[in-house]
This record gives structure tokens, sequence and C-alpha cells, in this order.
């Protein structure tokens, strides 16, 4: 899915969804990169050339480069719903 260039992430790409985590990785078109508040562990790491993987599960919603919320509202099977709005 493609974001607003001002969330400082290229598209993002579903790369796996599990019965509770729903894994993506993204590009990064800013010179930095910030996550907080991912439930169920979420995480970041490099993925090497500027981009970056991200790791949650169902819950509150995440904020990525204090510019965008990121919601997992409902993971079922092996299909998810997201939920991303400006952040605030």
């Amino acid at each position: 899915m493609t974001v607003p260039e001002t969330y400082g992430l290229g598209r993002i790409k579903v790369t796996a969804i599990t019965g509770d985590e729903v894994e993506m990785a993204a590009q990064l078109t800013g010179s930095g990169f910030s996550v907080s508040g991912c439930s169920g562990g979420g995480g970041v790491s490099s993925e090497g050339g500027g981009g970056v993987g991200l790791s949650c599960g169902e819950g509150p919603a995440a904020t990525i480069n204090d510019a965008m919320s990121l919601k997992v509202v409902k993971i079922h099977d092996a299909a998810a719903v997201l939920r991303i709005k400006p952040a605030g």
C-alpha cells in the first residue's frame, strides 16, 4: 500500500500474517525512522538499503515517524485489517 510522502516511508508491503501478528516491510524515504506503541511485542529492524521491517499485533495503534498511526484492527486466518491515518 502507498502512504503519503510526509510519513517518511515508501510503499508498505505485508510480508506475512500469523495468528497474532502482521509483518510488514517498507523503504525509508526520510533520513531517520522511529516507531512506538506496537502491541504484541512489535519492533523494528533494519532491512538494509534503507528499509525497515515492522511486526505488530492487534491492539493500540503504533506511531511511525511521529507522523503516521498504524493500527492492526483485526487478524483473521491469512487476512488482516489495517488502519493507517495521520498521527495525533
